[in-house]
């Protein structure tokens, strides 16, 4: 009893460390400090949307364009995402207030959108469409305010405070569309201590906008571009109709204030976005959960493999005509090479670069380098990181193959570079063809795919042969015990030997340990929430791994009890059972939380699940396989064959 709580409090104290890896912030960019008046420059990202999946550039719409249009040159990561940084004619200047102004060229003149405008207009309003722009590296944000449902007295003083990102382009009245054409930028800085003789220094530190819709009757702008606001109760909003041509105005305002809020801790109101009571409780919950299961699946196959060991061994001693029975039957076959040697040993290897990869990212992540201020840092890193990984994966898939009796070192090497990264490929391909046809910023440009493609056979493939050929050459692991000439006969197995039931029953434990992480992970790529908690995901993943262990070892050591010997093809299988849950939890959400009618979108949604699932079954399939392989050779080496 002790012992389990000396872990449980060494559990604890790991989780307090963890949170505090996800909370700090080592920032992408150093602090820019302004002066008062100097100017501080608005970007627009892109247009996003939850149910169309559908990134767009900002000025696929009818905004109002600045004389020169210049776009940020971007990272990997960025163009993978859909974003197109690009500046706006705002005009904001730090500490300096703006009641109303005018944002086209012409100070009083309405801008006209023709039919086709305005119908495009209607339409992304429809599809639910967000807009994003960023002040000083900062994205904007809407608040939103509501009463929670506490005592009655506590509501009137008490309202809870939301943000989302970006602002909702228009909104929907009937079957009438309505424009936000006002933008009340609301800009929070922080002062900064300076000499006394010193002009001060400022820092952005929150950036929020309210958008208004306002007809163009109400807004009276003058010759000098200023404009007037309505009254709150008595303007009506800016209908845009889809049918023929409509005028309107584009202003903005701009307000200062001063905070607290340090420029280190600026993203902590961005990351506490969604309604998340982080669920400390289920994840500690799964934590504790799986290392109760951990702990007695390895007691219970501890103890009966220590008895089947000593009773083996003493059977030799006092008779050898006694039947033998179970696993140590197999001997002679267990390590009898698998069909398909090259196949197995390349999608372990692709297993071995996917496992890499994902530990170095989330490590890396969870000391807080990959922070949401530097966008596409993530994928960036973890698209060279795969690349380069390749001699790992090269060398674990010789080094087997030559132990599964291959020869043909080179087939096997390119096999291993192109088989999983050519799905993939192919995958992104053809779903990428139906993202051009709709003209989306999301769709990769061709000169990125080309580059893709030169990194993947200039660098990964060189690597992956590199890697092979050291694997390939070195000694083959070492069987304990040799294989016989004459394969044995298979008893029949029972139903529950089904490999599908194998695939059911072992993907239980790891999909529960990290099923809470996989709904945080599924709202950062559908919903467009940032993802942040890398302490957390650091634990899941080496829960997922110490889980996947030892459910492979179980599943193998009954196969073998069964006088299968056949483990090497099913263990890599039954390992990836739960990329099936995960692909039927992916299904739930597709039809819970999304609400995704159309039929491109839903390609896409499937298509990269498909990827997700596929990945997933790779990587928990080599950490199954491998323990599995660890176990097998261990069990052997220990009993006494003549």
């Amino acid at each position: 009893f002790s012992f389990s709580q000396e872990r449980l409090r060494c559990l604890l104290l790991l989780l307090v460390l963890l949170h505090g890896a996800g909370s700090f912030y080592v920032p992408g960019v150093a602090p820019i400090n302004f002066h008062r008046n100097d100017p501080v420059e608005i970007k627009a990202v892109k247009l996003t949307s939850s149910r169309t999946q559908l990134p767009y550039e900002y000025y696929s719409l009818p905004f109002c364009q600045p004389t020169k249009i210049t776009y940020k040159a971007e990272n990997l990561g960025e163009v993978l995402r859909g974003d197109r940084i690009v500046n706006t004619p705002f005009q904001v200047s730090m500490n300096m207030e703006k009641k109303c102004e005018v944002l086209c060229n012409f100070p009083n003149k309405a801008v006209t959108l023709t039919v086709e405008q305005s119908k495009l207009i209607a339409e992304r309003i429809r599809e639910d469409y967000y807009v994003h722009l960023i002040a000083d590296n900062l994205p904007v944000a809407t608040r939103l305010e509501f009463y929670s449902n506490r005592e009655e007295e506590e509501k009137k003083k008490e309202k809870d405070v939301q943000f989302e990102h970006g602002y909702r382009l228009g909104f929907m009245d009937g079957n009438k569309f309505y424009l936000h054409n006002h933008l009340s930028f609301i800009l929070y800085y922080h002062r900064e201590d300076v000499e006394e003789n010193q002009e001060p220094t400022y820092r952005v530190v929150r950036f929020e906008v309210i958008p208004q819709s306002i007809k163009l009757e109400d807004l009276k702008a003058d010759e000098k571009s200023m404009c007037t606001l309505p009254e709150a109760t008595g303007s009506a909003p800016q209908e845009i109709d889809p049918s023929k041509e409509n005028q309107l105005l584009f202003t903005y305002s701009v307000h200062w204030e001063e905070s607290d809020i340090k420029w280190a801790s600026r993203w902590d109101t961005y990351l506490t976005m969604s309604d998340v009571q982080i669920h400390w409780f289920s994840i500690i919950n799964s934590v504790v959960v799986v290392f109760f299961l951990s702990g007695i699946l390895s007691m219970i196959i501890i103890r009966t493999l220590r008895k089947d060991i000593a009773n083996y061994n003493k059977e030799d001693d006092i008779e050898d005509t006694m039947e033998e029975s179970g696993w140590k039957l197999v001997h002679g076959d267990v390590f009898r090479p698998p069909q398909y040697p090259m196949i197995l040993s390349s999608l372990l290897g692709s297993g071995i670069q996917l496992f890499c990869m994902i530990l170095i990212v989330i490590f890396v992540a969870m000391l807080g380098m990959l922070s949401p201020s530097s966008r596409g840092a993530l994928m960036t890193t973890a698209c060279f990181l795969f690349m380069f990984m390749g001699v790992f994966g090269g060398f674990f898939a010789g080094r087997l193959y030559r132990t599964l009796k291959g020869h043909r070192w080179k087939k096997g090497a390119f096999c291993t570079a192109t088989l999983y990264p050519g799905v993939v490929f192919g995958i992104c391909f053809v779903l990428n063809c139906f993202i051009w046809g709709k003209h989306s910023s999301g769709a990769v440009p061709f000169p990125t795919m080309v580059a893709l493609l030169c990194m993947w056979f200039g660098i990964s493939l060189p690597l992956v042969y590199l890697g092979y050929y050291f694997g390939f050459r070195k000694q083959p692991y070492d069987n304990p015990v040799r294989t016989n000439q004459i394969p044995r006969q298979i008893p029949e197995q029972r139903w529950y030997m089904n490999k599908f039931v194998g695939i059911l029953m072992a993907g239980i434990l790891p999909f529960g340990a990290m099923f809470i992480e996989l709904f945080f992970i599924f709202s950062a790529i559908w919903e467009n929430q940032f993802y942040y908690l890398f302490g957390f995901l650091f634990l899941v993943f080496i829960i997922l791994v110490v889980s996947c262990s030892q459910i492979s070892i179980v599943m193998v050591y009954f196969q073998l009890c069964a006088e299968d010997y056949r483990w090497w093809w099913r263990t890599f299988l039954v390992s990836g059972g739960s990329a099936f849950y995960v692909l039927i939890y992916a299904i739930f959400y597709f039809v819970n939380k999304l609400d995704i009618v159309e039929f491109i979108p839903s390609l896409l949604y499937f298509g990269y699940t498909a990827l997700m699932v596929l990945s997933f079954w790779l990587l928990t399939g080599t950490i199954g396989f491998y323990a599995a392989y660890m176990f097998v050779r261990k069990i052997y080496a220990a009993v006494k064959i003549d």
